[in-house]
């Protein structure tokens, strides 16, 4: 569309944290990043600047996700925000409220909260066009 700046999904993993690491603290990133392991505390993308959330079947994430793509098969406890897309993998289960623009939902995917879309910037910008009336 118009002047629409799309943020794209990272297609590669800048940070991995591995299936046998836990961490106690809220984490900030830019790029990609995949979570295998434990995190206890917020994930939170740099604001202005693309990023993508793996959280594989083994990883769990005890605080608020807020970020620009995010794609869950582990479990989440707190809420989760995807400023552009989420997708809930089989093994998925948010124990939060979830803030989408786009969804995607496997079956077997379980959320216990509220489903709440974001509207889109573009949406609240009507345009109306004046029609040519022969007088």
């Amino acid at each position: 569309m118009f002047g629409k700046r799309s943020n794209k999904p990272q297609n590669r993993i800048d940070t991995l944290i591995g299936a046998a690491t836990k961490i106690d603290g809220n984490l900030s990133f830019s790029g990609g990043l995949r979570v295998d392991g434990e995190v206890n505390g917020n994930i939170v993308a740099v604001p202005g600047k693309p990023s993508t959330l793996v959280l594989s079947e083994h990883g769990r994430v005890n605080g608020e996700i807020n970020v620009t793509h995010v794609v869950v098969n582990g479990m989440v406890v707190g809420p989760v925000s995807a400023g552009e897309y989420l997708e809930l993998q089989s093994k998925a289960k948010v124990i939060g409220d979830v803030h989408y623009k786009t969804l995607e939902i496997q079956l077997g995917a379980i959320v216990e909260g509220k489903l709440i879309h974001l509207a889109a910037e573009a949406d609240e910008k009507v345009v109306a066009f004046k029609l040519n009336s022969a007088e």
